[in-house]
């Protein structure tokens, strides 16, 4: 369903075991992050919008719309995917679902999209995130618009697990194998910037 799906690239942390700064615009193979990133994703989408916070003048390169978190001190991920659910209610109301993935996750799958809304669908929930090797990734989910009121009151009210809120309405998980790489892996500190650029190595040379 790409043309109902709004995607945001999470970037609002403060990237404190990368050494503080962007982790989008590290630099991975010689490009930033974030193209890898976009590279993977755009074609799987209606629109895709950035969630950062501060100076947006620093991403305008990528002629995308960046929104900042509503919420003050870097509340975490569920903040940014609250803004972007907001966004996609104000400018794209054609758009009901937005998709989510981490601004250092550089190997998401060509299918993600269409995998996570077939996962909430045979599941019959609202909800999807995508599952490797057994292990859920609960920031690279599919929202629907339409919790994004109840998003909003659970974090007014603290919460901040992402689980623990998609555990109230039923979330579905669409599974990936973890090799030969895993799709999710994120760079979390420099040192995972060599080992996802062996892994794009290894994906450029893999038999189709």
């Amino acid at each position: 369903m790409p043309d109902s799906t709004l995607a945001v690239v999470l970037a609002g942390g403060l990237a404190r075991r990368m050494g503080g700064g962007d982790k989008p615009l590290r630099l991975l193979a010689g490009r930033p992050l974030l193209d890898h990133v976009l590279e993977r994703l755009r074609s799987q989408v209606a629109d895709t919008i950035l969630n950062a916070n501060g100076d947006p003048g620093r991403f305008a390169g990528w002629g995308l719309p960046v929104v900042p978190d509503g919420l003050p001190d870097h509340p975490g991920p569920l903040a940014g995917i609250l803004a972007a659910l907001d966004w996609a209610a104000a400018e794209r109301p054609d758009c009901p679902w937005v998709v989510s993935v981490p601004g250092d996750s550089p190997l998401i799958p060509a299918d993600l999209v269409a995998r996570l809304h077939a996962a909430r669908q045979a599941a019959a929930v609202p909800l999807a995130c995508a599952r490797s090797a057994g292990q859920a990734h609960p920031p690279i989910g599919l929202w629907p618009v339409a919790l994004r009121e109840d998003l909003r009151a659970a974090l007014a009210a603290g919460e901040r697990k992402i689980d623990r809120w998609t555990a109230r309405h039923g979330i579905a998980h669409a599974d990936w194998p973890s090799t030969p790489i895993d799709p999710f892996f994120n760079a979390n500190a420099p040192e995972d910037l060599a080992e996802a650029e062996a892994m794009l190595a290894a994906l450029a040379t893999a038999p189709d």
